[in-house]
Parts: structure tokens; sequence; C-alpha cells
């Protein structure tokens, strides 16, 4: 009688990577109402009045603040919203992205 060999099946799944997240940016301006930044960052970041305050208080006083991370379509698109908001309404609020290291 033949001897029977079992080989096992092995299915190979490709690993797929998590996608490069990157940040979104509070730049600081001299110009742009604190009250307009906070009504932005609540409108689209979806943060309460005391984390949106936060944040623009740190940018403020640090120059910049991140204020969200995000995959990097997301994050273009949330910085892009939030400073044509600005420029909507005729102010130089400006947000950037940067990947996250």
């Amino acid at each position: 009688m033949p001897e029977t060999r079992a080989v096992p099946r092995t299915k190979l799944r490709p690993k797929t990577e998590r996608p490069k997240l990157h940040k979104v940016i509070l730049v600081n301006d001299d110009f742009t109402p604190r009250d307009f930044v906070v009504t932005v960052l609540k409108g689209e970041f979806h943060m309460s009045e005391d984390q949106a305050y936060r944040v623009m208080i740190t940018a403020h006083q640090r120059g910049v603040c991140v204020v969200a991370v995000f995959t990097r379509d997301v994050a273009e698109t949330k910085a892009t919203r939030a400073t044509e908001a600005g420029k909507a309404k005729g102010y130089p609020l400006q947000f950037t992205t940067e990947p996250e290291e």
C-alpha cells in the first residue's frame, strides 16, 4: 500500500500596511478673532467649546498647535475646509498638515 502524505495548505495573506497618519496644525495669526477660531474648530473638527478654546489658546501662545491626527486625505480635506472658512470671512486663518513621525 502506498504511503499517504498530508501536505498542509497554507494561505499567504499579504500584510496590509496601516495608512500613514498626518497632523492637522492650526497656525496662529494676530488678525483672526479668537471666537471665530473656536467656531471653526467646533464645526470642522467636532470639538467641544472647552477643547476648541484650549487648542486656540495653545496656538496663540506657542504659534502652532496640533488639532487632530487623521489619514492623509481626511487631514488635507479638513485643513482645506477650515482654512477656506476663514478666507470666506476675510480672515487669514490657516491650517496645515504634515506627516506624523
